[in-house]
């Protein structure tokens, strides 16, 4: 994966125009976190209709953009603006981090 396990995540509090480019969004960044847009974090925007969502991060070399867009839906944006990468993903595949719960699960040894 591209993107290593215990990167933290930001989210935008407000919704971003999915036209900015990399060096726009790096700019919104630096000027809305008390984080770099180098240091290595995941930086994720919602549109306003939340059906697009772009990721921004820097790799040592240069920044990586993607984007997705939904057919049909909407993202689930959720309230905490600082995520696990755990939580990014499964809010990507349409899961409501604010109704989803965890369940422990017990796993049995057979001889």
């Amino acid at each position: 994966m591209l993107i290593g396990a215990g990167v933290p995540v930001y989210v935008a509090a407000e919704a971003i125009d999915m036209r900015k480019s990399i060096d726009g969004l790096a700019t919104w960044v630096q000027n809305s976190l008390p984080v770099s847009p180098l240091s290595g974090s995941l930086f994720v925007f919602f549109n306003r209709g939340r059906d697009k969502v772009k990721l921004l991060w820097w790799d040592r070399h240069g920044f990586w953009l993607a984007y997705k867009r939904l057919e049909r839906g909407r993202f689930r944006i959720p309230a905490a603006h600082q995520l696990t990468l755990t939580d990014l993903t499964l809010v990507l595949e349409g899961i409501d981090l604010g109704v989803a719960r965890f369940k422990a699960v017990s796993v049995r040894r057979v001889a």
